[in-house]
């Protein structure tokens, strides 16, 4: 029976390389994040625009269906409020930096 010898820089450049194919692909990650928040907020808004708009001619401004949507759109507007104030926020703090 023959016994494995265990190799301790091959174990060290594999570690090392998984280590920076992870860092890589967290780092590309977190761009993608922030522009896919602003587009769901503003497909969000459109969505609750339509179905509100479609309520109000359907069963009146005052149903319940309108009502729904219309907090539901108010929501939405809110959400796009507060990453538009994040954004600020995080920029401004940059650009006291220099």
């Amino acid at each position: 029976m023959k016994l494995r010898s265990f190799n301790l820089g091959s174990f060290l450049g594999k570690t090392a390389l998984a280590t920076v194919a992870l860092g890589f692909f967290l780092a590309a990650g977190a761009p993608a994040a922030k522009a896919n928040d602003w587009d769901d907020c503003n497909r969000r808004i459109v969505y609750t625009e339509s179905r509100y708009h479609e309520a109000v001619e359907r069963f009146g401004p005052y149903s319940r269906d309108a009502r729904h949507w219309e907090h539901e759109r108010r929501e939405a507007y809110e959400r796009q409020a507060r990453l538009r104030h994040e954004y600020r926020e995080h920029h401004r703090d940059r650009d006291d930096r220099y």
